[in-house]
């Protein structure tokens, strides 16, 4: 009986080959891995672009009763210099206006936007002492990209039942719902009025009495306080609270205030003013919604209130704005009873939704493609197996993408679909090695199992070298500064991610596949 040498395999790709192609839990991996990626799919965040890290700081100093110069000289230019310290600081912008100075501080794209604000925060705390005397505290507010572009607009209208500011009221109590739920970060009311005291001043009477705006102004401010209530104990311990009732409660006691004495008579508010329980008439900010009720008719109300939703960062817009929604089905009765009705009128969940949807619907066209084709050029059972292997890389990629906070979105989406054409290569050259060896008859002496690891260990080297000099040339993109590196970067994330992973599954699971579903010639004929 002849003997011949058992194939020892030299290079990584013929050792994964030997390990797995006998092994009963490769089968176990391959369903473990397919699974894995269409929990990490599901389960991923959804929203339509990339999260951006933007940071930025606006600082405002009030200083009362100083001219924009004076603002500017010293407050604003002390400020500048003071900022532009801070490592990390791209452009700065302050206005100075009368009373009040305003700096901006913008930091490179992709500086850590919660140490940008606290190196901000540190220097003003640190320099407080720059300021003039009479300067109020300085208010730092943070610009926080994430949480002030909404994902969700509901555009809320009456039919004439209720007021401006009785409408605003009702939104606001589904406001405060909306506000409470899991993931979202900020809830807006825009278009809305408030409740408030209109006093207007009749100038004529005003004169006759003798009497100055400041004294009018004077006379509301000092009934607009609340006392605090006086808490005492008598001799036998028991507890005495003297307190003053609110003095304002309606437009009757705006009108009773006493302005001033004239001729040993008080001079009342109602006599020189016109006092009106109405809506914050300053606010000039309004919109109109129209609504289409048939074919070519419109319906305009202009008494509306917009709420806008902002989700936090990392999470799923797709969920949140289907949680939104559901709950202001449970205000549906509440609303028609009031005669409000509502409309949506920007839900980037849904968008992001069909966005991911229509390039997953995309990768699986792009598959059947690879398929096809490569069914006349190898055979239907080599593109079954280069088939098999797609789904598993995208898998492994996107379960990785999901353990680093990753979401998914039209630019993680684009790299998987730049990298089909790529990742596809390894299991094509393996399972093209293993075709020619079968039909060679200087392979005929090997056994199947043989002959698959000869034939993945062949080409391991030259596949390994091939493929990181692919990634080599995604890794320069990973630098890219400003918005575009932002936006681009799911690219150099996934694509090398995607390219390893093509070359482990074409190892393992290109010989296990080929060995049980390909039929070998019968070459041994004419052979001695």
């Amino acid at each position: 009986m002849k003997h011949h040498k058992i194939y020892e395999p030299g290079d990584s790709a013929g050792k994964l080959a030997k390990t797995f192609l006998r092994n009963p839990l490769t089968i176990v991996l391959g369903i473990f891995l397919l699974v894995l990626g269409y929990l990490s799919l599901e389960i991923m965040p959804r929203e339509e672009n990339p999260q951006m890290v933007v940071s930025g700081s606006t600082v405002i100093v009030a200083l009362p009763g100083a001219s924009a110069k004076e603002v500017e000289k010293i407050i604003v230019q002390p400020l500048e210099r003071k900022l532009k310290e801070i490592k990390g600081v791209e452009h700065i912008y302050g206005t100075a206006m009368d009373n009040v100075g305003v700096v901006n501080a913008a930091f490179f794209i992709g500086q850590k936007k919660e140490a940008s604000n606290l190196k901000v925060y540190d220097k003003i705390m640190q320099n407080s002492d720059m300021f003039p005397k009479g300067a109020r505290n300085p208010i730092i507010k943070p610009l926080d990209i994430d949480i002030d572009i909404p994902i969700l607009s509901v555009a809320f209208y009456s039919d004439g039942i209720l007021n401006q500011t009785e409408l605003y009221d009702k939104v606001k109590e589904i406001q405060h719902k909306i506000n409470g739920l899991k993931n979202v970060a900020v809830t807006a009311l825009k278009g809305g009025h408030k409740h408030q005291f209109n006093i207007e001043v009749d100038l004529n009477k005003l004169s006759g009495y003798n009497l100055s705006m400041g004294q009018v102004m004077q006379a509301v401010q000092a009934l607009a306080y609340n006392v605090p209530a006086v808490k005492n104990r008598t001799k036998d311990n028991k507890i005495v609270m003297v307190g003053v009732e609110n003095a304002i409660e309606s437009a009757k006691d705006v009108g009773n205030i006493i302005v001033a004495q004239y001729m040993g008579s008080p001079i009342y508010l109602k006599q020189v003013a016109n006092v009106k329980d109405s809506y914050d008439i300053q606010n000039f900010k309004s919109a109109l919604i129209a609504k289409r009720e048939g074919k070519n008719k419109f319906s305009k109300f202009d008494n509306q209130v917009t709420l806008t939703v902002s989700k936090l960062q990392g999470t799923n817009a797709v969920n949140i704005a289907d949680e939104v929604k559901k709950n202001l089905e449970q205000y549906k009765d509440i609303l028609k009873k009031n005669g409000i009705s509502y409309v949506i009128t920007r839900n980037d969940g849904v968008r992001a939704d069909d966005a991911v949807n229509e390039l997953v619907m995309h990768l699986v066209l792009s598959i059947v493609i690879i398929a096809i084709l490569l069914i006349f050029v190898l055979g239907w059972r080599e593109s079954l197996i280069v088939t098999f292997t797609v789904p598993a890389i995208l898998a492994v990629t996107l379960f990785i993408a999901y353990l680093s906070g990753q979401t998914i979105n039209r630019i993680t989406l684009f790299a998987f679909l730049l990298a089909l054409g790529l990742l596809v290569d390894a299991a094509i050259i393996v399972i093209e090695n293993i075709h020619r060896h079968y039909h060679s008859v200087e392979s005929a002496h090997l056994s199947d199992d043989e002959l698959m690891i000869k034939a993945t260990d062949e080409i391991g080297a030259p596949t390994n070298i091939a493929t990181l000099a692919i990634i080599m040339t995604m890794v320069p993109m990973a630098f890219v500064g400003g918005m575009m590196g932002q936006f681009m970067k799911p690219i150099p994330e996934n694509v090398p991610v995607a390219l390893i992973a093509s070359l482990f599954i074409a190892y393992i699971f290109t010989p296990y596949l080929a060995v049980r579903i390909l039929k070998r010639p019968d070459l041994t004929k004419g052979e001695h």
